[in-house]
């Protein structure tokens, strides 16, 4: 087995996309990141000679894979466990399972299990840690029994961490049957069956009026189009911003008339907690106000 591989940027691929596939009979891969300004482009195959045509038109390298490299994709990777604060263990399916649970079912810290093929978060990504750890401090010393509504649940990793945070009822919104169908199973191997996982466009679903936070790892263009839906929640948690676009939000975020309370930030990524003025007070948190040119400054609450 070979495989073609060119890594180009976005521009490149817009251009010649249509032609690759043309050329491969639609066995083109892209693997990019969001917000990415390049890609890798990868065609298998079974004949070097094919994919020979292939790099002579479009440029490129050609590399042989090893006879066991299904098995060796196959297999499931180590991972250390993400600990969320004192509240949560979040591991991968295997050994690390057995152990980690052995020791929440002793009674100290609760156990999620997100298995490592799960393809939409396994709370490895600096958006989904990030997020986690936002949930848990916000959540910290709550009464059991309040309810989030997640939007771009993926895996369902925020939601099931809603649920071991004390969440009574969770509502965790996808438009991929997919990844509702993986958040689904996700939630039996947790045990947990007080969300209710739905396929729906954030921008065209309502969402309900009593919802105390949200959580939204989206990309930023889309958090701040439905903004305005969002802003009835006591408290919000946005990621999936990338640095150049956080100044974007923000200005979306005065505009709404919605406060942040901390921004926090991990590479390229940006997250914060924001809501109503008065839930951050009761919080006691800082409150970031604007100033007329849009800087935010920290006031005390």
């Amino acid at each position: 087995m070979f495989v073609w591989r060119k890594r180009a940027s976005t521009v490149w691929l817009a251009a010649n996309e249509a032609a690759v596939r043309e050329v491969t009979g639609q066995r083109l891969a892209v693997i990019s990141r969001p917000g990415g300004k390049t890609a890798i482009a990868e065609i298998a195959g079974s004949s070097r000679r094919d994919l020979e045509r292939i790099r002579s038109r479009f440029g490129g390298t050609i590399d042989k894979l090893p006879r066991d490299w299904l098995k060796k994709f196959s297999r499931p990777q180590k991972s250390k466990s993400l600990k969320i604060g004192k509240r949560l263990v979040i591991a991968r399916s295997g050994g690390l399972q057995t152990a980690v649970y052995n020791k929440s079912a002793a009674g100290k810290t609760p156990l999620l299990v997100i298995p490592a093929g799960a393809a939409f978060g396994t709370g490895e990504h600096a958006t989904t840690a990030m997020t986690l750890r936002l949930l848990e401090r916000t959540t910290r010393g709550w009464r059991a029994g309040w309810t989030l509504l997640d939007l771009g649940t993926g895996s369902g990793i925020l939601a099931l961490a809603a649920a071991r945070f004390g969440a009574k009822r969770v509502i965790a919104i996808d438009h991929d049957p997919v990844a509702i169908a993986t958040a689904r199973a996700n939630a039996r191997r947790n045990k947990i069956d007080n969300i209710d996982f739905r396929v729906a466009d954030v921008r065209r679903r309502k969402f309900p009026r009593s919802i105390e936070i949200i959580t939204a790892n989206l990309f930023s263009e889309l958090l701040i189009e439905i903004l305005p839906r969002l802003k009835r929640a006591q408290w919000l948690i946005l990621s999936g911003i990338l640095r150049e676009q956080e100044a974007e939000l923000v200005r979306a975020l005065k505009r709404n008339e919605i406060a942040i309370a901390e921004t926090r930030r991990c590479g390229k990524w940006s997250a914060v907690i924001a809501g109503q003025a008065e839930s951050i007070k009761e919080r006691r948190l800082p409150i970031r106000r604007f100033t007329k040119n849009g800087v935010l400054e920290t006031a005390a609450s």
